[in-house]
């Protein structure tokens, strides 16, 4: 992969405006537990040639999360949406409720935008998804078993199919090279106090891609 990823000037990046059909939203949890299916996931997406969104790449604190989920979204012919948070957790017993909200922005937009947009939700393996989000049970949704490579290989058997994907690597081989990037993203993490650029944690992606 030759070229290096870019975000468009509505994201606040300053970057160069990019073609949306090559765009992938992820929509996930952004936690500890949950970074190496994440980085799974990023890994997935730039070795089926496409490039990586996420409502976190702008780093604008001082811009509402649902607007920065918005305008990704609607930047990006594609989505993925990670539904396995679905049960309660914490002292609270709560449930994830940000992904399901989030698939259903990707959701209006195909409506609104004549199919231009494309979305693939996964949810775990064992688990009923009709029962907690019974308004799917009408939609082919993928599962996973919670691992790097079961979440790599979702990944790719969807975005494979995708118009403009390409295959870079085997799922197996993409899988085996996720460590290495999420220890590439932790030193950058460091380097940038916790929060770097999402452009360069892609741009890790790619130069890892470009050696499979």
């Amino acid at each position: 992969m030759k070229a290096t990823p870019a975000h468009d000037d509505a994201a606040g990046t300053g970057q160069p405006e990019i073609d949306a059909s090559k765009c992938v939203f992820i929509n996930c949890p952004f936690d500890e537990e949950y970074a190496p299916l994440l980085d799974a996931m990023i890994m997935a997406v730039v070795c089926c040639g496409f490039i990586p969104r996420s409502s976190i790449e702008s780093g604008d604190v001082a811009e509402p999360r649902m607007n920065r989920v918005m305008r990704a979204v609607f930047g990006s012919r594609y989505s993925i949406h990670d539904l396995s948070r679905c049960k309660g957790e914490g002292v609270g017993n709560l449930a994830r409720f940000n992904m399901p909200l989030e698939l259903g922005v990707a959701m209006a937009r195909r409506y609104l935008d004549d199919r231009q947009h494309d979305w693939l939700a996964l949810v775990p393996d064992r688990v009923d998804y009709g029962s907690f989000a019974s308004d799917l049970a009408g939609f082919d949704l993928m599962r996973h078993n919670g691992t790097v490579f079961g979440v790599v290989t979702a990944t790719m058997a969807w975005l494979i199919t995708r118009g403009g994907a390409v295959q870079l690597a085997s799922p197996k081989k993409v899988a085996a090279k996720v460590p290495d990037f999420g220890r590439r993203r932790a030193l950058l993490s460091a380097k940038w106090g916790g929060y770097p650029p999402w452009m360069h944690v892609v741009d890790i992606a790619v130069r890892i891609a470009a050696r499979l």
